[in-house]
């Protein structure tokens, strides 16, 4: 008799191989069951099957650490883009700076190494970001694209993001709309679809969190773009003096942090999930 070996998992299969092998017959190993063909008749081939496990714990801790650091990129995306508003806008303003038309506009301040900078940190956690299948690892690439045009690439100086004087302000209004796109189909299609890392708790409420902060995302996208398209002259004015370009791109930034620091397990979004449990649990006692 001949010996196989064969692998199913972490499970190794060895069996002896009689001379029905030989003539074409071979057994199949599937979902770590053995499926034997019709046996020559009338005698019963002999057989001997041994089951050896291996050890579990290298790859347990392997995935577990890859997992890890999955949370802590996301729970990175969500602080930069939960801190960007605040450190432009109040720590502008404690510094002497004014509350810009929009957060672009900070780039021709002396605050410009605080955007420039975070705005490249969340292009590389973005770059670094692997998601479950090849569609939410592109979206994370594009993401980072943008991401670093938006650094990288100023925007007009006391300029109307629609009419810019120059390329690079043209490309930098483009990749701010596809950056924003970008998070909104992170919060409403990839991150509603994947819950099951480390057992997430409240997988209700936390695709309640996705949703919502996507569909703040499109609304402040809608808000933003009806203000520069449609909107007549006289309102666009009054407008400018609340800043009102800034606050709609800083509540998609928030929203879009909330978003992420919710999939990152961050505590203070953890705690906010479990109060948005309560009413539930009430209701099923």
């Amino acid at each position: 008799m001949q010996t196989a070996c064969a692998h199913v998992g972490e499970i190794i299969l060895t069996i002896d191989k009689p001379l029905w092998q030989a003539e074409g017959r071979a057994a199949r190993i599937f979902a770590g069951s053995l499926i034997l063909p019709p046996w020559p008749q009338p005698a019963l081939p002999p057989f001997r099957l041994e089951l050896h496990t291996m050890p579990t714990s290298d790859t347990s801790q392997s995935n577990r650490t890859m997992v890890l650091s999955y949370l802590a990129i996301r729970r990175a995306v969500g602080l930069s883009g939960l801190l960007l508003p605040l450190a432009l806008g109040l720590g502008g303003w404690l510094a002497g700076v004014p509350i810009q038309d929009n957060i672009s506009s900070y780039y021709h301040t002396s605050m410009r190494d605080i955007f420039v900078g975070t705005m490249s940190a969340m292009g590389v956690f973005l770059l670094c970001y692997r998601g479950v299948d090849w569609i939410e690892s592109w979206t994370a690439n594009i993401g980072c694209v943008a991401a670093l045009c938006i650094a990288l690439c100023p925007l007009d100086a006391n300029s109307d993001p629609l009419f810019q004087k120059s390329i690079v302000g043209y490309l930098h209004t483009f990749s701010g709309g596809v950056f924003f796109m970008t998070l909104a189909f992170y919060s409403l299609v990839h991150f509603p679809r994947s819950g099951n890392e480390l057992d997430e708790p409240h997988l209700w409420e936390r695709r309640l969190v996705y949703r919502a902060s996507g569909i703040v995302i499109l609304l402040s996208m809608l808000a933003m773009g009806s203000y520069m398209i449609l909107i007549p002259s006289a309102w666009k004015s009054l407008l400018n003096g609340w800043n009102f370009l800034f606050w709609m791109e800083s509540l998609a930034v928030w929203a879009f942090a909330a978003a992420w620091l919710t999939k990152g397990r961050a505590i203070f979004a953890d705690i906010g999930v479990e109060l948005l449990s309560i009413p539930s649990r009430m209701l099923k006692h």
